[in-house]
């Protein structure tokens, strides 16, 4: 399938100019070849967080939820629909068993990977602990909204319009993930959901994970958001530098609308 695609021209740094990256190419965008039977769409971390008022310290927490919420409602059912009616595969990838067990496709993804290797853990000690309880409390996520967040996830679920449909596989780590993907004979992961700069890409089962497993890891602009800071929120620059690093490192950037184009022409050349 032919799809338009964002890339970013990494050179050359001009070293007469001030600022010698400034010399760099940028964004551009070209049409490209996508796979349909070697590639899936991802949707990781989708969650439904409840109202502000049930979980005031988790929203006070986590800023980005009122905009991923948006993208829920506003691109991911026409993003969903479209690839279920084309060769696409579709994956989902959680933060946990606990909300997906009764899913099949949770069931096909144990079943395929089978048990998930422990990853060692560093030995701690009491200057370690010290130092992060001091982050917590001090830098992320605030101890005073602790018993919201701990709240929240014990009642987590999938959003509604973007629960998993048949057997489409759910994933909880890059383990199941690479399961899921070799037996589908898939390559290339086009990701979605929250956040592009936290936990799609070092979350387990996100780019860093998949990329050192060979896998091509791109994006959709307008089917991901950012976790902010004070300085980023307002551009959302966050979500700008974390595109620009999955377009240089991963994989490309695309647009929806360009997605959807493609996946509908395709499914009209595809009818008999």
């Amino acid at each position: 399938m032919k799809i338009q695609a964002n890339y970013y021209q990494q050179f050359d740094a001009d070293y007469s100019l001030e600022v010698p990256a400034e010399g760099y190419g940028g964004w551009k965008k070209t049409d490209i070849d996508l796979s349909l039977d070697h590639s899936a769409l991802v949707v990781m971390h989708a969650w439904d967080t409840g109202m502000r008022q049930q979980y005031p310290g988790w929203h006070r927490a986590v800023e980005y939820f009122q905009r991923a919420d948006a993208i829920v409602k506003t691109v991911f059912p026409p993003l969903l629909a479209a690839v279920r009616r084309s060769k696409l595969k579709l994956y989902h990838v959680t933060s946990g068993s606990f909300y997906c067990k009764s899913y099949p496709g949770c069931q096909r993804a144990v079943a395929l990977a089978g048990p998930t290797p422990v990853v060692e853990q560093a030995p701690s000690d009491p200057v370690l602990e010290t130092l992060k309880a001091f982050k917590e409390a001090r830098a992320f996520v605030g101890t005073h909204n602790l018993p919201d967040i701990g709240n929240g996830f014990k009642n987590l679920h999938f959003p509604k319009g973007a629960e998993p449909e048949g057997d489409e596989g759910v994933a909880e780590n890059a383990h199941q993930l690479s399961a899921l993907c070799k037996a589908d004979g898939v390559n290339h992961l086009i990701y979605t959901g929250f956040a592009i700069n936290w936990c799609l890409l070092m979350s387990g089962g996100g780019m860093v994970d998949m990329s050192k497993r060979g896998f091509m890891c791109s994006a959709i602009r307008q089917a991901v958001t950012a976790v902010e800071n004070r300085e980023s929120a307002r551009k959302e620059w966050g979500k700008e530098l974390a595109l620009w690093r999955v377009a240089v490192a991963f994989g490309f950037v695309f647009d929806l609308e360009d997605v959807l184009a493609a996946l509908c022409e395709d499914n009209m050349n595809g009818r008999p």
